[in-house]
């Protein structure tokens, strides 16, 4: 083969190296800014998912019902995932963007802008059970004084907002077994009307592992009047998940715990009728279907 040859090749490798790096120079960005987003259903206790506008300057805060909301870049653009209470009367809503110059609306420099969208109603069936311990459905004085004080911790844990750590949107289920479709469900126990459930019921055995469903950091943990033995896990910017009814508890608050990681043992403690978990989600402070969250996603949000 001559010089010239030679050299005809050499630019030809050349070039073909460089398509190939930057093929998959294109093929990382594409997929590096790539949100690991929930399922979107507007409905009480469901998920919006609102566009904030391209991603070439900070997004700022999204508040809702006064809880901030995550915040995360997908492709060119930031969105808000905003957690819609059950409570939520159908009809139109606003959260409030808050700019990225100040740290709450009375500090912001420029005024918030209003997200608007809108909730439509869903028909959420009833559930009727019976309870074997009568004060798990009409309380004593003493029980309630000992509610009210859970309460309180349960507002807080359920209430964080984690700045810097990012929420992975994509849940593995926490335990192996027949899933209900029980959230938001009317209950009533004993034939008496009680709040709706706010979680999903895991069908388990007693003493099956119970892991955790993406990474976090354990909130609180006790033994709660109605919830019985519980974990309660931070996945970051106002995602937190709850895990009921534990018969063992293998975890302490402040542990950092991996996804996979075991959070305890199913167990039938608290308000139960029979071994399962119940495994509740927060957004922003609201409840919603943890079933929006067990669902096929993409690569992890960035920020």
């Amino acid at each position: 083969m001559t010089a010239h040859a030679h050299a005809t090749m050499g630019r030809i490798s050349s070039l073909a190296a460089s398509a190939i790096t930057l093929w998959a120079g294109l093929a990382v960005a594409s997929t590096s800014v790539a949100a690991d987003l929930p399922q979107e259903r507007r409905v009480p206790g469901g998920i919006a998912i609102v566009n904030l506008g391209p991603a070439d300057t900070a997004p700022g805060e999204v508040l809702f019902n006064e809880h901030r909301a995550p915040v995360l870049r997908t492709g060119p653009d930031w969105v808000a995932v905003i957690g819609i209470p059950l409570d939520t009367k159908p009809g139109p809503h606003s959260a409030s963007l808050v700019p990225a110059d100040g740290a709450s609306p009375a500090q912001a420099t420029a005024p918030a802008r209003p997200l608007e969208f809108t909730v439509v109603d869903r028909k959420y069936d009833e559930q009727r059970l019976q309870v074997k311990n009568k004060r798990h459905v009409n309380p004593d004085k003493q029980d309630m004084a000992r509610i009210d004080r859970e309460r309180i911790r349960i507002d807080a844990a359920l209430g964080t907002y984690t700045a810097g750590r990012v929420p992975e949107f994509h849940m593995r289920p926490p335990v192996a077994g027949e899933r209900s479709s029980s959230f938001g469900l009317r209950r009533f126990f004993n034939g008496e009307a009680r709040n709706p459930h706010s979680g999903m019921d895991i069908a388990a055995p007693t003493g099956t592992p119970i892991v955790a469903p993406a990474p976090g950091r354990v909130l609180d943990t006790g033994d709660f009047f109605f919830n019985g033995n519980t974990v309660f896990l931070d996945h970051g910017e106002g995602v937190v998940s709850i895990y009921c009814h534990l018969s063992r508890i293998d975890v302490k608050p402040g542990q950092e715990i991996a996804t996979g990681g075991v959070l305890g043992l199913v167990g039938a403690t608290g308000r139960v009728t029979g071994p399962h978990l119940h495994f509740g989600v927060a957004i922003n402070r609201a409840m919603v279907d943890p079933a929006l969250l067990l669902t096929a996603a993409k690569t992890p949000g960035t920020r």
